[in-house]
């Protein structure tokens, strides 16, 4: 994971190494493995590439059978562009130096959000400083043999200071490999509302959600499963609280969930799908 520049930012920084920006097509940041990252300006005949080492190339732009690629002139350096992927190839032997590399949204809700990247899930997401992330997360309520993985990225304990709200509450974004429909009841339990389909800033979602309580504890689950993704891609907010009650008066006030529903939804609304 990594903080990447905002991606004008990335342009400038580009056309003041001396490309014009008189035919910038568009330009573009990429997470890529290991912390890495790359800004990238397109150009009808050419790219300018910014790499996290401090490097940058113009590089031409070449024939390809697939997607866009740019070399220089003794092909050792080489700068692969598919979709929202692209990776970087050095040397005579094509080493890939930056390779996972998924394009980041240009959605930025404040500019202290950092960046995490899953070549293994193939998304980007922005989220707050703060947050804990857990790449290796399994989400268990479908009982034995159904788990399902992702990313969990789980709020600052600082959020839960002298409110209802649990440590536990999280944004993740998992995956159905097997799924021949994407749609948001196969990530839920049983009683889960019917799924509603919606579109927001051109991305179909369908939707979902789950109310449950035992114990002085409540919980909210709401599940946006991308349509038509393969395999099947979807964002669950999970929201953990206790019931005021359970405290003495006067000692916890009511977290204030509108503002967690709108951090949870500018956070999904910066997921990039690497394809």
């Amino acid at each position: 994971m990594s903080l990447l520049r905002p991606a004008a930012m990335a342009a400038a920084i580009i056309i003041s190494s001396g490309a014009s920006a008189a035919d910038l097509i568009t330009d573009a940041s990429f997470a890529c493995s290991l912390g890495k990252t790359i800004d990238a300006a397109f150009y009808p005949d050419r790219v300018s590439v910014v790499l996290s080492d401090g490097r940058d190339f113009t590089l031409p732009q070449t024939m390809s059978g697939s997607g866009a690629r740019y070399a220089n002139a003794n092909e050792t350096i080489v700068f692969w562009n598919k979709g929202n992927t692209a990776f970087l190839t050095e040397g005579t032997d094509a080493t890939p130096t930056y390779n996972g590399c998924i394009r980041v949204s240009d959605e930025v809700p404040d500019s202290g959000w950092l960046v995490f990247a899953s070549s293994e899930f193939g998304f980007s997401l922005r989220y707050p400083p703060g947050y804990t992330v857990d790449g290796g997360y399994v989400y268990q309520g479908l009982g034995p043999n159904n788990d399902i993985t992702g990313v969990a990225f789980t709020i600052p304990a600082a959020m839960t200071d002298g409110t209802n709200l649990a440590s536990d509450t999280k944004l993740s974004v998992e995956t159905l490999p097997d799924l021949s429909d994407c749609a948001a009841p196969a990530f839920l339990p049983s009683g889960a509302t019917p799924a509603e389909t919606i579109t927001e800033n051109g991305t179909e979602y369908s939707v979902a959600s789950l109310s449950d309580a035992g114990a002085g504890n409540l919980y909210d689950q709401r599940v946006y499963a991308l349509v038509g993704t393969s395999p099947c891609l979807a964002v669950r907010t999970f929201i953990h609280s206790t019931n005021l009650a359970n405290y003495d008066p006067g000692t916890v006030v009511a977290f204030d969930e509108q503002a967690l529903v709108d951090q949870f939804d500018a956070m999904r609304r910066t997921l990039v799908i690497g394809q």
